[in-house]
């Protein structure tokens, strides 16, 4: 029975617990042989909770036998990004200075997973403190590996959910995106990732008790990563919502009213002109043709609003709040850790007051640009890397690798900036390695995101869970 409950969705997994087909201990056990059988190679789960998630999971079974209710996700094991807490677990960010930073309390997400019956089964690896690049390679925990080949990154920042969902480790994976986070680690592992719109989900990304400054309280929103869509979609009802805990997150429907058909899409193959790989742009016309076989109205313009000077002024923000802090933060990097940043405070210096406050005036500007464009477009059809998968350490290893995935991820980074939603989902293997698209929508529409990836999805079908390879 093991051998095959870890296979299944968050959905099937979850009905099977509530139905008393299997008890919620049998589920965390399947995933923790799966975790013994496929962790030791591909090293995406760090800290894992093995006894607490068996304790966690009998509750739910306990709650099952006595009547109540337990929940949407009744018994699903799900990883946490490093960078996120679970309450009595170190916070370690990937980083051997916080080693022992024990989380006081649940953060908004997992609080709400949790509330839902879901059972937090380990921490995952990320980049050190998110900042040592797109690799998923940690101080404190090395390097995670993506499932379908050594050979190419999982993606980062939050690549240890990605590899960890693709090889059948946990079904949901709970990470963040600031420019490509959640995205990018989807596509390349082959599984779907949703960035929500800035204020869907309540989150809290400090260290220690200040907040961080304005550039990092706009971009970085917390999202999740599964197999399906179908599961993604049911993440994201647990997950919407207002709390007082984040005074960002507002109470909007989880649905918005229904739109006139056909729906029209925006395709987009090369943002900004500046070179699409030919794989990604068949990922992105199959796409396309999944999306007018189910109904949509999918036309091919010339490019989104103002990328490049979204591009820019993401740059320049970033940089500069890096600069005030770097001389501190440096040093908590470990060996190498400092590469990423600098070359890009290399390539974009930090820039003064004066022109900081006139970016955040920009930033509205694009942000116009982009609803308006939206409401003749309410979806836009992209691609999530403009390359294939790159080789681990290439974005840190000279300036060139650097320049090429910072083009690569550009939809994803303006696509943060601007604050809209997005949904990842794959599209189909190349080459042996898997390739996907993202759908981007309206401010607060992430319904039709997962709508339209799901019409994607029954056209190009499910890619994972797979046994990792070499």
């Amino acid at each position: 029975m093991h051998s095959v409950l870890w296979k299944l969705t968050a959905a099937a997994q979850a009905a099977a617990v509530r139905d008393g087909d299997v008890s919620a201990v049998e589920l965390v056990d399947a995933h923790l042989a799966r975790i013994g059988e496929v962790n030791p190679a591909v090293n995406a789960v760090t800290q894992l909770l093995a006894e607490r998630a068996r304790t966690e999971a009998a509750a739910v079974d306990r709650k099952r036998a006595e009547g109540v209710e337990p929940g949407p996700l009744a018994g699903v094991p799900f990883t946490v990004k490093e960078s996120t807490a679970i309450e009595g677990v170190p916070t370690t960010f990937g980083a051997e200075r916080f080693r022992d930073l024990v989380a006081r309390a649940d953060a908004p997400p997992v609080a709400r997973l949790r509330a839902a019956g879901g059972i937090p089964i380990g921490h995952s690896n990320m980049p050190t403190l998110i900042l040592a690049g797109v690799h998923t390679r940690s101080e404190l925990f090395g390097d995670t590996a993506n499932p379908w080949c050594g050979a190419v990154t999982p993606g980062g920042t939050s690549g240890g959910d990605g590899a960890a969902v693709a090889s059948g480790m946990a079904p949901l994976g709970l990470g963040n995106d600031s420019g490509g986070s959640v995205r990018i680690p989807a596509s390349f592992c082959g599984v779907a990732g949703l960035k929500p719109t800035y204020g869907r989900f309540a989150a809290d990304h400090r260290i220690g008790p200040d907040d961080p400054p304005l550039a990092a309280q706009l971009l970085v929103t917390d999202g999740p990563l599964a197999r399906t869509v179908g599961d993604l979609r049911l993440a994201y009802e647990v997950l919407a919502g207002a709390d007082p805990r984040d005074p960002r997150a507002v109470p909007v429907p989880l649905y918005g009213e229904p739109l006139g058909r056909p729906v029209k899409v925006a395709m987009v193959t090369d943002p900004g002109g500046h070179g699409v790989h030919p794989s990604v742009r068949e990922a992105v016309e199959s796409a396309a043709d999944a999306l007018r076989d189910a109904g949509y109205e999918v036309s091919e313009v010339a490019d989104v609003p103002r990328l490049d000077e979204a591009l820019e002024a993401y740059a320049r923000m970033t940089r500069t709040e890096f600069a005030t802090t770097w001389p501190v933060v440096k040093p908590l990097l470990g060996e190498g850790g400092h590469r990423y940043i600098e070359r890009g405070m290399a390539e974009v210096a930090p820039v003064g007051l004066t022109e900081y406050l006139r970016l955040t005036g920009v930033r509205m500007g694009i942000q116009r640009a982009w609803a308006q464009f939206l409401e003749v477009y309410p979806l836009v059809l992209g691609p999530v890397f403009t390359d294939p998968p790159f080789a681990p350490g290439e974005e840190v290893r000279d300036d060139e690798g650097y320049r090429r995935v910072q083009s690569a991820m550009r939809l994803c980074t303006a696509t943060s900036f601007v604050g809209v939603p997005a949904v990842a989902v794959p599209t189909g293997v190349i080459e042996g390695l898997p390739y996907g698209v993202q759908l981007i929508g309206r401010s607060y529409r992430e319904d039709l995101c997962l709508e339209a990836a799901e019409a994607v999805e029954r056209r190009l079908g499910v890619l994972t869970p797979i046994d990792p390879r070499p």
